[in-house]
């Protein structure tokens, strides 16, 4: 796998895998943009004190369990500044959360027993659902606040297509969107829409972009 994910713009963009040093700044990143995400503000109880220290130690334990179980990881950069980040599950390994028990574990001592378990049944809820057997899971994509509506987005998700593109045996990319205007956004990135899951009291859109034949 190389490094690079290839884009085309006339502007000085670039999409590659990230690096362990980098994986504090994305975690920052996903901080900003999923922070009111309605799933989120469900399973991490934003309610009661300590939501952002959970929500924090959550996408730290989920991009160290990526990275150890490397899994591909691609940061968008303008210059040398990120300005998004997707992370996905590929078909290599089992993309259930059997393989994420240290993840687990870890989860338990910062987030709590209930937003472990909330996170998990999150997870099983939307990978049963899936009409695929070999796929790639979209679990976090995010563009920088400031760097929001100028066409980085449709990059990111370039970036995302070459990744499938790489690993021959999956069939497409599933990814759950969480309010109407990501969906709208996967939409217009070829993403079919399959059926709405429910996550405790909040709905989400499951949705598949499926390999070109």
């Amino acid at each position: 796998m190389s490094d690079n994910v290839s884009v085309e713009s006339n502007l000085d963009i670039r999409a590659a895998y990230l690096s362990a040093e980098e994986l504090k700044l994305a975690a920052s990143l996903l901080f900003q943009s999923y922070h009111d995400d309605p799933v989120f503000l469900e399973i991490f109880n934003s309610e009661k004190e300590g939501y952002e220290q959970r929500i924090r130690a959550s996408i730290r334990e989920e991009l160290s369990a990526f990275w150890q179980a490397k899994q591909p990881m691609v940061g968008l950069f303008l210059g040398d500044s990120m300005v998004g980040v997707a992370c996905l599950n590929s078909p290599d390994d089992s993309v259930g959360t059997d393989r994420f028990w240290h993840w687990r574990l870890k989860m338990l001592l910062t987030a709590g027993y209930f937003s472990t378990k909330q996170m998990i049944e999150k997870e099983q809820k939307v990978m049963a659902a899936v009409p695929l057997k070999k796929f790639h899971m979209l679990s976090f994509i995010a563009i920088h606040p400031l760097h929001q509506n100028h066409g980085f987005g449709q990059h990111l998700m370039a970036a995302v297509d070459t990744v499938l593109k790489e690993h021959g045996d999956s069939e497409g990319v599933a990814v759950y969107a969480t309010s109407g205007k990501f969906k709208a956004f996967f939409e217009d990135a070829n993403y079919e829409f399959i059926q709405d899951v429910c996550v405790g009291k909040v709905s989400g859109a499951l949705m598949v972009h499926y390999r070109d034949k």
